[in-house]
């Protein structure tokens, strides 16, 4: 898994891209990325979901836990660029009704 993680002063947000597995192997270090992230800057977190392959339950419980840690400080999160297969998961365990997912054009 890569993780590039920037702060956009200009939209005021912090833009998370993925690339390839947020799974067990992968998901301490996206998380101690994203809390360093956070915990900088206090504002809406957008993650950049293009170019993301797969996703576990692991995976599923640190996005949720990030959005915990947004929401506390009245923050909003987003999901973009999800892939329609990836989008099935969100649905079948419920959290398209907690996030904000944007499903990738095929």
């Amino acid at each position: 898994m890569e993780i590039q993680v920037t702060y956009d002063a200009r939209d005021n947000k912090i833009l998370a891209q993925m690339e390839g597995d947020l799974d067990l192997n992968s998901v301490n270090e996206f998380k101690r990325v994203m809390d360093e992230a956070i915990s900088t800057n206090k504002t809406d977190v957008s993650v950049d979901c293009a170019e993301l392959r797969y996703i576990d339950s692991t995976g599923l419980g640190v996005l949720v836990s990030i959005l915990k840690k947004v929401k506390e400080y009245g923050g909003k999160m987003q999901i973009l660029e999800l892939k329609p297969y990836l989008f099935k998961i969100f649905d079948v365990t419920g959290l398209t009704n907690v996030f904000e997912i944007e499903v990738a054009e095929q």
